[in-house]
């Protein structure tokens, strides 16, 4: 799990849906990623925190990938999960 910068778009009733990240690569270059489609979302406990799971699609180099989002309702922060 990796801390990520997001651009998120929420709607008047409450609902988020991740637009792009911000991440910071080993060589501490920082890359852009958009997020194609939003695949599927969830909410689930992890150590008693409450967390909104986003399945997500994006290109990166040429391929597309399948991978998860986490948000972080309590602390309001964004993770990269399983990519």
């Amino acid at each position: 799990m990796k801390s990520v910068d997001m651009i998120c778009l929420s709607s008047r009733e409450g609902e988020i849906r991740p637009l792009k990240f911000r991440i910071q690569e080993s060589n501490g270059e920082f890359r852009i990623v958009k997020i194609d489609r939003v695949i599927s979302k969830k909410e689930e406990k992890t150590a008693g925190n409450r967390m909104l799971v986003f399945t997500v699609q994006s290109v990166m180099d040429g391929v597309e990938r399948i991978y998860e989002m986490k948000y972080e309702i309590q602390t309001t922060r964004w993770y990269l999960y399983k990519l």
